[in-house]
This record gives C-alpha cells, structure tokens and sequence, in this order.
C-alpha cells in the first residue's frame, strides 16, 4: 500500500518560502523605489529551473558570505515573488492581475526559462485577457514573433491578421515582421486583404508620394517598386478574384514585372492556366471554387450552427482531396481519392454561374453499396458565391439515405437528392416512407445540369491547442 501527501509537501515549502529560514541566495529584484531584497534557497530554485541551476554552478552570479547573489532589475519584486512562489509550491493565482503585468510575468518566466508558466500564463491571457490582447495586438505581435515559447499567442495574433491588418498601428510594422505575415501559409484571410494592407503600409513609408495613384509618374511608380520588391514575390496573386485584381491590383501594377503580370492574365483568361511565376500555396483554402470566408461559414453548419453568417472561428482544416478538372472526371477517380477518409465535404460550381451546390458527409465514401444514416450530414445552395447571405442549408432528416456509397457514381446525398455519375450531376429527389431525405432548397437545380469543376475536401478537427486559441 502506498501512500501520497502532495498537498502537505506544497505547504510546508510555501511555509519556507514565507520564512526564508535557512536561505543561501539573495535577489535583488527591482531598482529605484521598486528594489527589493528577496531571500531563497539555491537547492530549491536550482531543482525547479534550469536557469538557475546554470547560473549558481557556472559562476553567472557573485558569491559572498556563502551565499548567492542574484541581481535582477528589469524584474519587478512582486512579480519576482510570485514566480518564486510558484517555484516553491507550485501555486499561482492570475486572477486579479491586469493585462499588462500579466505580459510582463510572462517575459520574466520566459527569461528564467520556468516552462509550466510560459504555457500557462499564455493560456491565462487568451483566455481571460482578450481585450487587452486585441487593444495592444501589434505590440503584442511584435514581442512574441520571433520566441517558439510563444506558440499560442502567436497563434493567437495569426487568427487576429485581419485585425492586425486593418489596425492603424499595422503601418509601423517592422520589414521582417511584415515579412514573417507575407510567408504564413494558413491565415484565415482573403488575399486581397494582404495586398491592400500591403499597399496601406508601403505608402506609409513613403509620405511623398501623393496618395492617389492616378497621379503617379513613371518615377513613383520605380520609388514604390523598390518599397516592395521583396514582398511582391509573397503575394498570392491567383487567389485574387478577376474583378479586386481590377479594381485593388491593377492601378498599381507597374511595380510588378512585364512576365509576372502576363502570368496573371493568362491565369484569369485561359481555364486549366498553371502559372509558372509566383505560384505559391494557397494561403487558406486550397480551392478554385470557394474561398476561407466559405470555409467559415462551411465550419459553422458543420457545429450545427445553420443560422449564423458572421461565424469566424474556423476548429477544422479543410483539405484538398479531390479536384474533377485536376484529378480526372469519373467515378473511379473520386473513389481513389476520397474513400475511407471520415468527414468530407462537396463543393460543385454551376456551369456559366456564380451558384455553388453540394453536401457535407460526415461518415466515410466507399463503393459498399450501403446507405448510411446520420443526422449530420447537409446540402447547400449559394445563389451567388460572392454573397454569403444567399447561402441555404438544409439537414438530413437522418433517414436510411442519408448518405448512399456505391461504385457506379461519385458523391451521392439522400435518394437522388444531389449526385454525379460519370461526370454528370444530378438532382432528382425521391421521397421514401413518405418523407424526402433532404429538405427542398429554393434555388437548387433540378434534373441533370452542368459545372465548371467540383472539388472534395476532408474536413479535420484541429488540435485543441490551435483551436482553443
């Protein structure tokens, strides 16, 4: 039989702690009115922290009387008490601390390298200081970029970049922090909003250039070139819309070169278009189809949260299994790609249209030959897939054809409900025991029709520590 009292040992060192009896290290914490005389013990310190075992035994610190001295001043004593008392006992209380000295607690247990706080301290303020976070998130940003300890709140500031863009502190962004934000590969953001935040803060460093580019000569056109010639090449310009190239791009695009817009042209006039120049991965969603504010709303229906339009947390990964113009249009195309992976969801473009249709799948596709029940799985309908409110979505009723699997078609929702079959879409509803498997969408076509292309993403659940932040 064995027993534990960690509760009781917690105690008694928090006892030493507010006693000091028998201490062999002095730190000086603080400086001006603020310098306190704080007394430890080095086993202690140096069995809970790296940095201090390093400091006591590679002569970082003076050593007089037999006891260490420890100077810190750009730590304030109160926070130095309560890292110390979380070293002896293991408690901290954040409760009452503002923002600001919570982010200060966090730089000093950074500095003294105590890894539980590091984590927990960020979790703290995510999860309890999100105002002070976003009131100060370029700052904020600025400090955590370039420190990996930092994870979740910088996580925290890439899932804010819109904010982060549209802030009129994102001018005074420095070269190499705009730089790390051009690079990131998965921020929850349309691409023009990168260009035009990036246009935002090249004509901030350049004041004498007139704000409006139509007056611009030959001459401020070379001047702006030279601003942004290293993050021209971080722009994402396939993903941008025909129409915002147009209308955001386009008056500034002599600072791109002759073979770079040629490239885009083709990429807009040309179907199948691969671009040799630029192409870079797509920075959100990797579709020709929908863009991440689809993503968006696709992750709010998917939670069961069918009303909400302004859904802008995203706790899933949509990837790319399966494009028809890419991977070929036949059945058996789709079954190589898309079988046996759990969650997917179907987004089909209407030939000659901005409408989108298709069907979210939450168990697996395979060429079984069974139907399959759930009350998760949905269809949709954009009537435009520029305008999120004419987006309809209806649920299964969790009828046996909810989902049906067989090898002589692709995609198949409800009985008929929305299917494709050797290329071919299809929707022709059945009603079985007197009910229809899908409610009816006003606008969703019937009977055969054309599209552009369809793609297939599976939809995975984000680890918690990307989602929760």
């Amino acid at each position: 039989m064995s027993f534990e009292y960690a509760q009781e040992v917690s105690e008694d060192y928090e006892k030493l702690f507010k006693t000091e009896r028998g201490y062999d290290v002095i730190i000086f914490a603080g400086e001006n009115e603020d310098l306190k005389e704080i007394h430890a013990h080095s086993l202690i310190l140096c069995s809970r922290s790296q940095y201090f075992c390093a400091a006591f035994y590679n002569d970082w610190v003076e050593k007089k009387d037999g006891k260490f001295i420890l100077k810190k001043p750009n730590i304030s004593s109160e926070l130095f008490k309560i890292i110390l008392r979380f070293i002896y006992c293991g408690k901290i209380d954040l409760t009452d601390m503002k923002g600001p000295e919570t982010l200060k607690l966090l730089m000093a247990v950074d500095e003294l390298n105590i890894q539980n706080l590091i984590l927990c301290i960020q979790k703290h303020l995510i999860d309890n200081q999100s105002d002070f976070l976003q009131q100060n998130l370029i700052e904020i940003f600025q400090t955590v970029y370039q420190n990996e300890q930092f994870i979740y709140l910088l996580n925290y500031c890439l899932e804010k970049v819109v904010m982060i863009i549209n802030s009129d502190k994102f001018i005074n962004l420095e070269d190499s922090l705009l730089e790390f934000l051009l690079k990131q590969d998965d921020l929850d953001l349309d691409e023009i909003e990168m260009w035009n935040g990036l246009i935002k803060w090249g004509l901030a460093q350049e004041q004498e250039l007139d704000q409006d580019v139509t007056k611009w000569d030959q001459e401020n056109f070379k001047i702006f070139e030279r601003t942004l010639h290293k993050f021209i090449p971080l722009i994402r310009f396939y993903e941008i819309s025909s129409a915002d190239y147009l209308n955001k791009v386009k008056p500034y695009e002599e600072i791109l070169s002759k073979e770079l817009r040629e490239e885009i042209l083709k990429f807009h006039l040309v179907p199948g278009c691969k671009p040799t120049i630029n192409f870079l991965p797509r920075r959100s969603v990797d579709s020709i189809l929908i863009n991440q504010k689809h993503v968006a709303l696709f992750a709010s229906w998917i939670d069961g949260n069918d009303e909400d339009t302004s859904y802008t947390k995203v706790p899933y990964k949509f990837i790319l299994l399966y494009r028809a113009s890419r991977d070929g249009n036949t059945n058996a195309a789709f079954h190589r790609k898309c079988d046996n992976k759990r969650a997917t969801i179907t987004i089909v473009k209407i030939k000659g249209s901005e409408r989108i249709v298709g069907g979210y799948n939450p168990l697996e596709w395979d060429k079984s030959g069974n139907n399959k029940s759930t009350k998760d799985s949905f269809i949709f309908l954009f009537s435009d897939r520029t305008d999120l409110k004419t987006a309809k979505v209806g649920y299964s009723n969790g009828g046996a054809y909810s989902i049906v699997c067989n090898s002589y078609c692709g995609p198949l929702f409800g009985y008929n409900d929305l299917f494709v079959n050797s290329g071919i879409w299809y929707s022709n509803p059945v009603m079985k025991s007197g009910q229809y498997s899908y409610p009816s969408l006003v606008g969703m076509p019937l009977g055969r029709f054309g599209v552009d292309d369809y793609e297939v993403f599976q939809v995975i659940k984000k680890p918690l520590n990307q989602n929760s932040i």
